[in-house]
């Protein structure tokens, strides 16, 4: 992967809040159109990581550039390339799937039809649905579809398929997958395993805010002597991962 351009380069990259260093001299670079994978437990500094790479939050030192341009410097070109889906995010729950769809679509000179982001997403049925009356799998879609709304050339993911059921994992998933096939960067922030073995191009496996190994799923297996990648995860890191709810 070093030999290609990146769509996400960062370098050395560290935020404290008081007493925590959340994020410890982090460094990572994600190749155009790879699924890149965040993985570690609670705490362990993920959504800081990709909240400074969107220019959400500023870091204490470290370089950060997405698509060579500056998050915090050049925001306003960074929105037009970057799509963000982010677990926290809160959207009006009294406007349904289309409004909300045409509202974002709003916000950028060449956007993704509304039309086809509903396909996209498989929401066309519940396009006069208000977002309360969604499932949290078809909520979490069309969190994924408002990130497309500008069509982005990096994504950014953030526990997409936390407390959804087999069904609805499998659904959000295969929209990834296609976002794979439209050569769209994704950084998939996760702590599920099933989803970086089915996703992930490569991964890495954060601890206290450090990146403690970065390979693809079969390489950290591989690297760790394990049977899986949970084994992985436990022999590198000395913890153990909590299934979401």
């Amino acid at each position: 992967m070093e030999s290609e351009p990146a769509a996400v380069d960062v370098r050395n990259l560290s935020k404290r809040y008081g007493g925590t260093l959340a994020v410890d001299d982090v460094s990572l670079r994600v190749a155009t159109g790879e699924i890149f994978g965040v993985l570690g437990t609670n705490g362990a500094g993920k959504t800081t990581t990709v909240e400074i790479i969107a220019g959400l939050r500023r870091p204490d030192s470290g370089h950060v550039r997405v698509l060579g341009l500056d998050p915090r410097r050049e925001r306003a070109k960074v929105r037009q390339v970057l799509g963000v889906q982010l677990q926290q995010a809160h959207l009006h729950h009294a406007l349904t799937v289309a409004e909300l769809i045409d509202l974002y679509v709003s916000f950028y000179p060449n956007p993704r039809p509304a039309r086809e982001l509903l396909d996209l997403v498989g929401l066309t049925s519940q396009r006069t649905t208000r977002f309360e009356k969604l499932s949290g799998g078809q909520q979490q879609r069309l969190s994924i579809a408002l990130a497309l709304a500008g069509r982005p050339r990096v994504a950014i993911l953030d526990e997409l398929t936390t407390g959804l059921d087999p069904r609805a994992r499998r659904k959000v998933w295969a929209t990834v997958e296609q976002l794979r096939d439209e050569n769209v960067t994704v950084l998939l922030v996760t702590h599920a395993m099933e989803e970086v073995e089915r996703l992930c191009d490569r991964v890495a496996l954060l601890d206290a805010g450090r990146i403690i190994a970065l390979d693809t799923p079969a390489g950290l297996v591989a690297r760790a002597g394990a049977a899986n990648l949970d084994e992985a995860f436990v022999a590198l890191s000395g913890k153990e991962l909590e299934e979401s709810a």
